[in-house]
């Protein structure tokens, strides 16, 4: 018999309604999990079952950015939107989601061999397309947290897959007793009202499982580079700007949604310094790279 449940991911509600055999693979939910009336306004609500395809598709666009990351498949069918979604750029799809056009009533349909693919995409994407106007960014990094002064700090990680963020995290960790994974691939990212950025864990992290809710202030982001040496530098704001957008999820091709998106980078780069690091995949780098982000920088931004 199908429920419907109710998550918080950095303060943002979502439901999800779906048979109870589903719900026992959604383990990485369970520390987000909150009753109905604690929820609130929902960016989404999302029910599992047959997808509704009738009707004149158009094609919008295809993701294929990598060949061994997902691949997203992009139609209109009247004002509603559809997602297609395969595992990788040359594999069959395995998860169909038919979504209104304020993406907010969405049902997805999954293949049986997928289904904790399926689920995860399905709430990844429309978490990052109901949150873009919330000041909120979905993004592809790695965090570690470690004492500050005053309170504990996340330090974000980005790059392209493969660049070594997972890496680079454990490498911390190594280094430094007190250094802790929040999120290894997935973290949410909030500019607050009162200017504060923080960053979250959510139920998304990637081959790492750390499905963390918890949240600290961001003390730096870093964009990871492989090199011979290891050597640091704060970025100027337009590369910081660059790096940054190619590391947060939204759809590009909505105009409204890049906008908002652009607005949040632009304040967020203003409040918190993004550097540039190229390392070795050695522990050095990790000191290396606590060094530069905690010391003073005169010359930032």
């Amino acid at each position: 018999m199908a429920e419907r449940r109710y998550y918080n991911v950095a303060g943002h509600s979502f439901s999800v309604e779906a048979e109870e055999a589903l719900f026992r693979l959604m383990t990485n939910y369970e520390p987000f999990l909150i009753s109905a009336s604690e929820a609130g306004e929902t960016l989404f609500d999302l029910t599992v079952g047959e997808v509704d395809l009738t009707g004149e598709r158009t094609h919008v666009f295809t993701d294929t950015s990598d060949d061994d990351m997902p691949r997203i498949e992009v139609y209109r069918i009247g004002t509603d939107w559809l997602f297609q979604v395969a595992m990788y750029k040359a594999a069959e799809v395995s998860c169909r989601m038919r979504l209104t056009e304020d993406m907010h009533v969405a049902r997805l349909q999954i293949e049986d061999s997928t289904t904790r693919f399926g689920i995860d995409n399905a709430c990844m994407l429309l978490y990052a397309f109901t949150t873009a106007k919330r000041h909120t960014l979905e993004m592809h990094a790695a965090v570690v947290v470690r004492p500050g002064e005053k309170e504990d700090l996340g330090y974000l990680f980005l790059g392209k897959s493969g660049t070594g963020k997972s890496t680079h995290a454990i490498q911390w960790m190594e280094a430094f007793d007190d250094a802790r994974l929040l999120n290894d691939d997935n973290p949410i990212l909030r500019l607050l009202d009162n200017g504060d950025v923080r960053v979250y864990g959510s139920p998304w992290s990637g081959k790492t499982p750390c499905y963390i809710n918890r949240n600290v202030r961001v003390g730096a982001i870093v964009k990871l580079t492989q090199a011979p040496h290891n050597e640091i530098r704060p970025l100027r704001l337009p590369e910081a700007y660059a790096y940054m957008l190619s590391s947060a999820s939204g759809l590009k091709i909505v105009p409204e949604m890049m906008d908002a998106l652009y607005d949040t980078i632009s304040n967020l780069i203003q409040t918190v310094q993004v550097y540039g690091l190229e390392c070795l995949p050695d522990n050095d780098a990790a000191r290396v790279c606590y060094a530069g982000v905690t010391s003073p920088c005169p010359d930032c931004q």
